[in-house]
């Protein structure tokens, strides 16, 4: 019988429905039943493309023994830390302080009935090995400090609520900012860059999107070479590597070696967003080709594999499959499934034509994955497609010019890529999240500008039908709520602040690709709620969650920019355009508070904050405004649009004055755009820094050179 997660819409929550264990979601009967019941809580917090939360399933929340043991002690609460990121930071920075500051997922926790954690941990496995003690034993250890050990439970809580009070806490900020926090960044990238390999320190690698965009823009402001050519080295070995899908695009989530080779294969939506863009801004700032086609290659993926059918953005997909053909012995079901190969397979596939696979892709008769990299043996006697060697060596080896072994290997993988459509794919997380959904609207709108012609406008389309979404299925005008989370038509959890942020982020490069006067009218509504529900008024910045929770053990601040941008980061960036845009002084100081709210953290570590300091360097600079006068669907309006983007600049705010509605609304807002009409019925550019406008032109070499 399936337990009370059947009820969820989260697909994490369901693939638990069937476990013997008696679970429930988070929520006021859970928190109410375990005071009654006198029970400790075990919290158990994962998300459905976890490999780790798979294996602690199938070996503990399946067992019938173990379960019981669950369900007589304790009440059990699963929660999927993609639906609720407020519980999963509070309750990662407590797995933090039992462990010296590791952490992970699942996450596992013991929790006093007011929701005070005791005891904390990562995955357990079922028996005791390498130093880890089972489950059941750390069950029975809980169990023991909760009945029998109260003097030792209540001192243990007191400290760790007030460890985690005290990191939700920002010291006061003191002082003017100034400073080149850019080039400090930069400075700091240099000392971890990997010049054999690129990308930052030692294996596992992510792939850094924050560093990557300030490197960008710190090459642009200061023509530095190296910032230019630390980002671009990484980008392209991240492109050779196993954790991009040589074969239909898209990136997996991180690397576990040093080389890029190993990835672990889940693919995440907003990874896809933040690389896509860290691809636009390297295809402006160098005009190399390769970065376009990166970009075009994550966003066909998104296209095809994450985007449902009403048009939102869907969350996630799975490092595990089920394996089409395990050999004896092996099981049926391994991460990284869908992705490897073993050489037979593909020789008796392709005959002859293997040996140029082989060669370009690295693939060796024994497999490619070394066994130190391969701890669980998933990928024994497997391949994973790499490019190990330039284009150019594969094409000498086979006496081929380079163009006829592009189109041999192209060929090639399109003949894998269809061996592999008959496999069985990796589960999906359907769910649309909001932030996610923000992220890809800002990346595909920025595509819309940088790539142009049919490509830019399909992606622009994407964005549009994606947003339309969002606002028709996840917004509640009349109570003013935007929520987390929508699947199987309902919409569930209220949104929490990078929700609002990264959403109204969207909507702003949205209004800057379509003009279209709605995104920015729904940026600011967004913008008014977002400080009404999360501000902090007394110390600046935004809470993760909005004031009416009563069920939390405290409110944070997440002061960390790590595979997501945190939320204040990216509302700064937010109020600081939107300030330029309506010339509104309240914005301009709203979002310098934010900034100095987390002066502590980032002036001590820069590159924790890297999108933050992004705009701290815009709030530091003059504004810079490019209105364009006329009509969006024009030939004209577009060819001057265009060359606002051809090469990476300083951010500069982009307004359209196009007539009725949208004139009249900003003109209300902005009344300096009164004057700027189209000239002699033409569109016209209007450039404006350092507080003057500059002549109009209506010649996209004129605006070039306006530009320069």
């Amino acid at each position: 019988m399936p337990n009370r997660l059947a009820h969820e819409t989260s697909p994490y929550l369901l693939q638990h429905q069937h476990n013997p264990v008696d679970w429930y979601p988070w929520g006021p009967e859970a928190l109410a039943l375990a005071k009654e019941l006198d029970r400790p809580i075990l919290l158990s917090v994962g998300y459905s493309a976890c490999h780790w939360c798979h294996v602690m399933e199938r070996e503990s929340f399946e067992d019938a023994d173990t379960a019981a043991v669950m369900n007589e002690g304790f009440v059990n609460i699963k929660v999927d830390r993609e639906e609720r990121p407020d519980l999963d930071e509070i309750y990662m920075r407590a797995v933090q302080a039992f462990s010296g500051g590791h952490g992970g997922w699942p996450m596992t926790l013991f929790l006093t009935p007011d929701g005070a954690p005791f005891l904390a941990g990562t995955y357990f496995p079922p028996t005791a090995r390498q130093g880890m003690p089972s489950f059941r034993q750390i069950m029975a250890h809980a169990l023991t400090v909760y009945r029998e050990q109260k003097g030792r439970l209540d001192e243990v809580t007191r400290e760790v609520k007030r460890y985690l009070e005290a990191s939700g806490r920002l010291p006061a900020a003191a002082g003017e900012v100034g400073g080149d926090w850019l080039a400090r960044i930069a400075e700091a990238a240099r000392q971890e860059f990997d010049a054999e390999r690129g990308g930052f320190g030692a294996a596992p690698k992510f792939p850094p999107h924050g560093t990557l965009a300030v490197l960008l823009a710190h090459h642009h402001r200061s023509g530095e070479a190296r910032s230019l050519e630390m980002a671009t080295r990484t980008l392209d070995a991240m492109a050779k590597g196993g954790m991009y899908d040589q074969l239909s695009g898209g990136f997996a989530r991180y690397s576990v070696d040093k080389d890029w080779r190993i990835p672990h294969f889940e693919k995440m939506l907003y990874d896809q967003a933040q690389i896509a863009v860290n691809c636009l801004e390297a295809r402006q700032a160098t005009g190399d080709e390769r970065f376009a086609w990166l970009a075009r290659g994550i966003f066909e993926y998104v296209a095809r594999d994450l985007t449902g059918p009403e048009g939102g953005f869907l969350t996630a997909e799975d490092a595990d499959s089920a394996v089409a053909d395990p050999v004896a012995g092996e099981p049926d079901h391994a991460e990284g499934a869908f992705y490897v190969w073993r050489a037979d397979e593909l020789r008796a596939a392709l005959g002859d034509d293997y040996v140029l696979l082989a060669a370009h892709f690295g693939l060796e008769e024994g497999g490619n994955v070394p066994a130190r990299l391969d701890p669980q043996g998933e990928f024994r006697g497997r391949n994973i497609l790499v490019q190990r060697r330039p284009l150019a060596d594969t094409a000498r080896q086979f006496a081929l010019d380079p163009e006829a072994a592009s189109d041999r290997l192209l060929a090639l993988v399109g003949r894998v890529r269809e061996l592999r459509a008959r496999r069985p794919r990796p589960h999906r997380d359907d769910k649309v999240l909001a932030a996610n959904n923000g992220l890809m609207i800002s990346a595909l709108a920025r595509a819309h500008q940088v790539l142009g012609s049919e490509d830019g406008t399909r992606y622009l389309d994407a964005a549009v039908r994606a947003a339309e979404f969002l606002a028709r299925e996840l917004h509640d005008a009349q109570r003013g709520v935007l929520f987390r989370t929508w699947r199987a038509g309902r919409a569930g959890t209220e949104g929490f602040a990078e929700d609002y942020a990264f959403v109204i982020q969207g909507l702003l490069d949205l209004y800057e690709a379509s003009f279209d006067l709605r995104w920015l009218q729904w940026a600011v509504w967004l913008q008014r709620t977002l400080d009404a529900q999360f501000w902090d008024e007394a110390h600046g910045g935004y809470f993760n969650s909005s004031a009416g929770d009563r069920h939390l053990v405290l409110r944070l601040k997440e002061d960390y920019d790590g595979a997501e941008p945190a939320a204040s980061s990216v509302a700064a960036m937010n109020l600081f355009r939107l300030a330029a845009i309506a010339q509104d002084e309240a914005l301009r100081q709203r979002g310098r508070r934010t900034v100095e709210a987390f002066r502590d953290r980032w002036s001590k570590a820069p590159h924790a904050l890297p999108q933050m300091l992004c705009a701290l360097e815009l709030a530091l600079e003059p504004p810079r405004h490019v209105v364009l006068a006329g009509d969006p669907a024009r030939p004209d309006f577009r060819a001057l649009a265009a060359v606002l983007h051809e090469r990476l600049g300083p951010r500069r705010i982009l307004l359209g004055a196009t007539g009725g509605e949208a004139r009249e609304w900003l003109a209300r807002r902005a009344p300096w755009l009164a004057g700027m009409e189209p000239r002699d019925g033409r569109a016209t550019a209007y450039v404006c820094e350092e507080f003057a406008c500059q002549a109009p032109v209506t010649e996209p070499a004129e605006l070039r050179a306006r530009l320069r």
